[in-house]
């Protein structure tokens, strides 16, 4: 038998049906917007009636009826006046339109009381240092009017000053640092202390905009991030710095953060890497951050100066060909990479000459990470032994052509133990935990923009790659699996990072690419 056809309402109802919701939809609104007067007067006068019960329920018995003789009189007479009722009706259906107006109340434009007299604190704060005495039209002076100076502002829930664009005159020394850093340590104590503010200069307009940056998260755990060989996230920075984000997963959540990449290789122009800090604010676990990544794609030596023990998650793992503590293995170590680099130039080179491409067994990255050099110089010392940091100036030198990377964490109260070789050739910097303007400005060579606050988590710090501007910086987590204090889920995290184990942890290693009498001692 041939299929019947559906009838036309089942095979295009759906349309229909959409198309019909569409039309009563237009309908009710052009109804509602005809009928607007009728509502608001029918709505004006069930309150009028309900006014008037209410009115009458508060009336006491014994003048209701004094009450209902005045109304009636009123009545009488507005009967008897030429056109009373039309006027009266008149009058009903006015009041009705007035009391049944919606009453949302306007929006605020403007600040309010309190908000006014902390701008007008302000702008007095700011007068003795952007006004002088032969000014002819003075933009700051006492008792003058802060809406010329501040042209826009916002305030948050608490009621303090959330952002600020402040006009200044043009004879401000607004190029010299001094001048620069009494009046951002005005506005941070008078906007309110306990929050990091970004100060943004602009000398040709002669505009200070003073902005709060939220706090940078703190609950992003280890993961592998999506970057290209070469590039090391060292951390997550404020979304208007930098142009790129990275899909992260926090749980079941997906989200982008913008990371601050530090990139390595014979391209890059900061090849190694400086990390300074006050103990516990999170230098090792830079450290331990970065030696995950780097196990992607190449190969890793970890000193670890301070013999804490921190890496030992790291010890018989694919790629990581040796974790030091002993002073006699970490120079041994040191030793063995400094002859690996010269080995690698010479490899490249004959390569280059021979017009071949470079051999495979110097493509693969080194990475030499050496934490707390200043203890192991000091153990050294003690032995009549060279400073370690002496066997790293052919690897800094020459790292890059040779794919060597260097990277060394020291606390900020030794830092002046860092020799001069390893100052000049670490041109990235990070600062982590709190540090003053001048020590900051010390170590990565410029002073934020930004005010530190007293109290930062760990991993908290700044960052500047070269000559690029410096960067707020917050490390992810990534702990000691080891550690009794570490949680589950961070735990599970940098083990799941961790390669495979290819040599029991407490055996004795020997480093690999055929360096005869180099033993390596499990610290």
């Amino acid at each position: 038998m041939a299929r019947r056809p559906l009838p036309r309402i089942l095979s295009n109802g759906t349309a229909q049906i959409a198309k019909s919701r569409e039309l009563a939809r237009t309908a009710a609104d052009s109804a509602t917007d005809v009928l607007h007067p009728l509502i608001t007067v029918t709505r004006g006068l069930r309150r009028l009636a309900a006014a008037g019960r209410r009115k009458w329920a508060a009336t006491p018995k014994d003048r209701r009826g004094p009450l209902l003789f005045l109304v009636a009189s009123v009545v009488l007479i507005v009967a008897l006046v030429p056109y009373g009722p039309l006027l009266a009706v008149i009058t009903l259906m006015a009041a009705a339109a007035w009391t049944g107006r919606e009453r949302t109340p306007p929006p605020a434009t403007g600040p309010d009381e309190a908000q006014i007299g902390r701008l007008q604190s302000l702008y007095d704060a700011l007068v003795p240092y952007f006004s002088a005495a032969d000014d002819p039209a003075p933009l700051y002076a006492h008792g003058g009017d802060w809406e010329k100076a501040f042209a826009s502002y916002d305030f948050d829930d608490d009621g303090r000053i959330s952002h600020l664009l402040v006009h200044y005159p043009a004879y401000f020394t607004d190029g010299e640092p001094d001048s620069r850093a009494r009046i951002e340590h005005l506005l941070h104590a008078k906007s309110g202390r306990g929050r990091e503010y970004h100060f943004d200069w602009d000398e040709e307009g002669n505009e200070l905009t003073v902005t709060v940056l939220a706090p940078l998260p703190t609950d992003i755990a280890a993961q592998r991030f999506v970057t290209a060989p070469g590039e090391t996230v060292l951390g997550f920075t404020d979304p208007a710095d930098v142009q790129r984000t990275l899909p992260l997963t926090h749980g079941a959540e997906q989200r982008d953060v913008p990371p601050v990449v530090w990139r390595t290789g014979a391209r890059s122009t900061e090849p190694h890497l400086l990390i300074t800090g006050e103990p516990g604010a999170g230098t090792t676990t830079l450290l331990r951050s970065i030696a995950l990544q780097a196990l992607q794609h190449g190969d890793v030596v970890v000193v670890d100066g301070g013999g804490t023990g921190e890496y030992a998650c790291l010890t018989g793992r694919e790629g990581v060909l040796a974790v030091e503590c002993s002073t006699g293995g970490a120079l041994a170590s040191l030793e063995w990479a400094a002859h690996e680099t010269e080995r690698r130039l010479i490899a490249a080179n004959r390569a280059r000459q021979a017009g071949h491409p470079s051999p495979d067994d110097i493509r693969n990255p080194l990475w030499i990470l050496l934490d707390r050099p200043s203890a192991l110089g000091h153990l050294a010392a003690a032995d009549g032994r060279e400073d370690p940091q002496s066997l790293l100036q052919t690897p800094l030198r020459h790292g890059r052509a040779a794919g060597v990377t260097v990277v060394i964490a020291e606390h900020l109260e030794n830092l002046d133990s860092i020799g001069d070789a390893v100052r000049q050739h670490t041109r990235a910097r990070v600062v982590l935990g709190t540090a003053s303007a001048t020590e900051l400005e010390a170590v990565l060579g410029a002073p934020p923009h930004t005010t530190p606050t007293r109290d930062v988590p760990p991993g908290r710090g700044y960052a500047r790659l070269g000559t690029g501007p410096v960067l707020r910086l917050q490390v992810p987590a990534t702990p000691d699996p080891y550690d009794d204090a570490t949680s589950e889920a961070q735990r599970r995290a940098v083990l799941d990072l961790l390669p495979e184990r290819t040599t029991p942890a407490d055996a004795a290693e020997q480093l690999p690419s055929g360096i005869a009498g180099v033993a390596v001692a499990e610290g």
